[in-house]
């Protein structure tokens, strides 16, 4: 009987412990994406004071088989076979490969994540209205006026079907590259929150636009951002 009592006394206290490390899981993979976030915003502010206060495209230029973007080179070709160069990133100068391209909540074990190319590139998206055409060509940081209240980068991807192996028929996560005010591009997946990096460096947690969750794959958690963090002017 004692024996019996005592094994249902460790089966409570494994009960009560089981998710309690779960969310110590969780917060520590939230903190690493925050730190990853900050050193994104941090190598981004060297770039405008070495450019004069302009800020990068989200697109640079296209050679014989691929395209330059602020996140590295990307080959032409099969999703998830392409070539990829993040040493050509807007931001490589700054951060030297410190690992801090891929979240460690992004899953890429998943049966449900697309590659797009042949090895992890980047879990951070880039406000495309800081880029031109959405942006005046030639913005300067300094043209913004709350620095705070305007996000740069953030947990990104999107649902996709219709590049194999996704479908109509079978969604799949993949990693994205941008966020806008139109495009449910956010990834939300820390708890249904996602970590945004500001313009003047700081982090913080969102939750998702009310009405924006991408319902061809809504346990992904994608959608977009408020508003009001998309006001440059």
């Amino acid at each position: 009987m004692e024996l019996l009592v005592v094994i249902a006394i460790i089966g409570v206290l494994v009960a009560l412990l089981v998710p309690a490390l779960a969310r110590g899981k969780s917060a520590a993979k939230r903190t690493a994406c925050a730190s990853n976030l900050r050193q994104l915003g941090l190598a981004a502010q060297m770039y405008w004071d070495d450019n004069d206060g302009k800020v990068f495209p989200y697109r640079f230029e296209n050679d014989a088989v691929g395209t330059r973007y602020w996140f590295g080179w990307i080959a032409r070709g099969a999703e998830g076979q392409r070539e990829f160069d993040s040493r050509q990133a807007a931001l490589f100068p700054y951060l030297k490969g410190r690992g801090v391209e891929v979240c460690p909540s992004l899953d890429y074990n998943s049966d449900f994540l697309k590659l797009k190319a042949v090895a992890a590139s980047y879990g951070y998206g880039y406000n495309l209205h800081l880029s031109p055409p959405l942006a005046q060509s030639g913005l300067r940081i300094t043209q913004i006026q709350n620095h705070s209240r305007v996000g740069v980068f953030a947990d990104s991807a999107q649902v996709n079907t219709f590049q194999a192996p996704a479908s109509p028929e079978r969604p799949m996560l993949e990693e994205f590259y941008y966020f806008n005010q139109s495009e449910p591009t956010v990834h939300f997946r820390h708890e249904q929150r996602a970590n945004v990096a500001f313009l003047d460096g700081h982090v913080e947690s969102e939750k998702m636009a009310a009405g924006s969750l991408d319902a061809r794959l809504p346990e992904a958690g994608v959608g977009r951002l408020r508003e009001e963090l998309f006001q440059i002017r």
